[in-house]
């Protein structure tokens, strides 16, 4: 029987791209997760998908799902059983994260396991507030201490007095129900009522909020401002720096909910880049891609593939249905033909499957540009093109080719299908406004969004900022009564992206 273990996991502050290699690595090898609330939930996409996953809360003051003890004793069935179980635990497994507790029950009971750091919010939040733990023009020492328990109850345990000039920067975690007591014991302490102190709440998340007071004023400014828990408290000179130093929320997109409605596959790169402006990506997949309910056209290409001069692919996602239908028939995509690509991302699906892509439109990722770079590298007449796409693809390219002399056999690679989506929940956030920026990347995800609207829903629609990939795209939202504000200049992730960054910059200017 395979020796079960357990791996002790930081996730990380709350942004999931904070996670550590190893921590990343350690998730995609387990059986078992076993998360607390604190974890993003985006990191569980990185388990197998067989893996089991358990839920055992642990956010803040709130109850948790699962008591300490019976927490432990998962861990350690789990590992009895053979598995590797990755405890994925919020900021470090040992800074207030009890995984020293679970680390010594698996070392009494003989059970292997391993402690992967993680960010903690001690540094990680204050860092993506403007807030340094350290300068050498404010502060040379640090303090980290817990605000869990009643500071009026465990004087003895937690010595607030001395703490509040033990060190230059001062950090409480776990600190928002009882920051009135606690604040009120550091300047008994003899800190200065007029300290500068700060509260960061949700750091490193697109809603992170930071509130910023003299330290005798700081539980009042708090509760005006509606901060909760999660949070950090920091106390010292330090948080000054925070008016040069705050990047995050400097952003362009910094706070703005962007609905994502590309299909599952293709959504993190969208997601990615949307988080790395700042904003807060809701995936909500319009459309799902399916391999061709008729692959027979296909399979007869692929069986005689060196009859044709050129592969033509004006998407990564025909490539990838068109490799992966070969590889299961044993057929491999390597041909001596000249293949070209529309745009850079399809060009790499391309070579990520094997094939030496000659060709890409320079400028232009559209049907047209394709035809000006085919009509100039390989000039069509009298050859042979195979076009693998979508059963929704526009007859622009096929069309073109023929008109020009070309054989073409333009085959279905794939489909596109609705997805399902909770219709309800949808049309709740548009209402509600909860969704500051709708963005589409294709004319089916366009088409299937407003089949889910109502008018209460069509109309708040139309107060976000609706976002187009491309020209295709924007008439299709056009038809759709939904008129995109943004039509990306040029087609593909990074412009989309940076186009919504520019129309946000200028509402916000005009406003």
């Amino acid at each position: 029987m395979t020796r079960g273990r357990v791996i002790l996991v930081g996730a990380g502050p709350g942004a999931p791209d904070l996670i550590t290699v190893r921590g990343a690595a350690a998730l995609a090898e387990a059986d078992a997760v076993v998360y607390d609330s604190l974890a993003s939930k985006a990191l569980l996409d990185l388990a197998p998908a067989e893996a089991e996953r358990f839920d055992v809360g642990k956010r803040g003051h709130d109850a948790p799902t699962l008591p300490q003890e019976d927490t432990t004793a998962l861990l350690l069935r789990l590992a009895s059983e053979g598995k590797t179980v990755v405890r994925l635990k919020g900021g470090d497994p040992y800074v207030f994260g009890r995984g020293g507790e679970e680390g010594s029950a698996c070392a009494s009971a003989g059970v292997p396991f391993e402690v992967v750091p993680g960010v903690s919010s001690v540094f990680g939040a204050l860092a993506y507030a403007g807030i340094p733990i350290t300068d050498r023009r404010h502060a040379a020492s640090f303090a980290v201490v817990t605000g869990h328990k009643d500071p009026t109850k465990v004087t003895a345990e937690t010595r607030w007095e001395l703490l509040g000039e033990a060190a230059d920067t001062l950090l409480v975690l776990m600190g928002m129900r009882n920051l009135p007591e606690i604040v009120a014991r550091i300047i008994d302490g003899g800190r200065s009522p007029t300290t500068p102190a700060a509260v960061v709440m949700n750091g490193t998340l697109p809603t992170q909020r930071v509130v910023e007071a003299p330290l005798a004023e700081l539980p009042v400014r708090v509760a005006e401002a509606g901060i909760t828990a999660p949070a950090v408290v920091v106390v010292g000179d330090v948080v000054k720096l925070r008016d040069t130093l705050a990047w995050y929320e400097r952003q362009p997109l910094f706070g703005r909910r962007v609905l994502v409605t590309r299909s599952a596959e293709q959504s993190p790169e969208l997601a990615r880049a949307l988080v790395s402006a700042g904003a807060e990506p809701v995936v909500v997949p319009m459309i799902a891609l399916r391999g061709a309910l008729d692959p027979a056209p296909l399979d007869a290409a692929l069986d005689r593939l060196e009859d044709y001069d050129a592969l033509v692919f004006t998407s990564a996602n025909a490539v990838r249905f068109t490799a992966d239908r070969a590889k299961g028939r044993g057929i491999s995509l390597s041909p001596r033909q000249t293949v070209i690509c529309l745009g850079p991302r399809t060009a790499e699906a391309a070579r990520a499957v094997g094939l030496s892509v000659q060709h890409t439109p320079p400028h232009r990722f559209d049907g047209l540009g394709m035809l000006e770079e085919i009509g100039r590298a390989l000039p069509p007449r009298g050859r042979r093109f195979l076009l693998p796409q979508s059963d929704l693809a526009r007859e622009t390219v096929a069309r073109g080719l023929r008109e020009a002399g070309a054989e073409v056999d333009a085959v279905t690679a794939y489909c596109n299908v609705a997805a399902d989506v909770d219709a309800a929940a949808l049309r709740s956030a548009l209402v509600n406004g909860e969704l500051d920026v709708l963005a589409f990347a294709s004319p089916s995800a366009a088409t299937r969004f407003r089949e889910l609207l109502d008018d209460a829903s069509l109309a708040a629609a139309g107060r976000c900022l609706i976002a187009a990939i491309g020209p295709v795209t924007a008439e299709a939202l056009r038809r759709a009564d939904l008129p995109a504000d943004v039509v990306a200049p040029q087609s593909g992730v990074a412009g989309l992206v940076s186009a919504i960054a520019e129309s946000v910059a200028a509402r916000s200017e005009a406003r």
